[in-house]
């Protein structure tokens, strides 16, 4: 009877760790540092406030493909403001997550370049 228990614990920790691979490699090919260190939570807060930024953007007439440009670098982004911001080497998950929700707001008040 433990054994099913067990297996069931190693599925779902099989399962997190799957996801924790997969969201680390979507916030890396958008040139997101993380040091490997980062929660489960960690990820999807930041995977969240990254699509919350983006829908920003979106909102406001940007394009994603040209202002984020490969690995969240773009050489010439329609307009900066429209540039994901990326985490620092020694900035803290929370740090960062605040700086992406200010930069989010920023958007709502920002009027794209014509």
């Amino acid at each position: 009877m433990g054994t099913r228990q067990n297996d069931g614990d190693s599925s779902r920790t099989d399962d997190i760790e799957r996801v924790m691979r997969e969201t680390s490699a979507r916030l890396r090919a958008l040139g997101m540092f993380l040091d490997g260190r980062e929660s489960p939570e960690d990820l999807v807060s930041v995977e969240e406030a990254v699509e919350r930024f983006e829908e920003a953007v979106q909102r406001r007439g940007g394009d994603l493909m040209v202002d984020e440009g490969q690995r969240g670098a773009a050489s010439q982004p329609d307009d900066p403001h429209f540039a994901l911001p990326v985490r620092r080497g020694n900035e803290t998950i929370a740090a960062f997550l605040e700086r992406l929700a200010r930069a989010s707001d920023d958007l709502r008040h920002h009027r794209a370049r014509e």
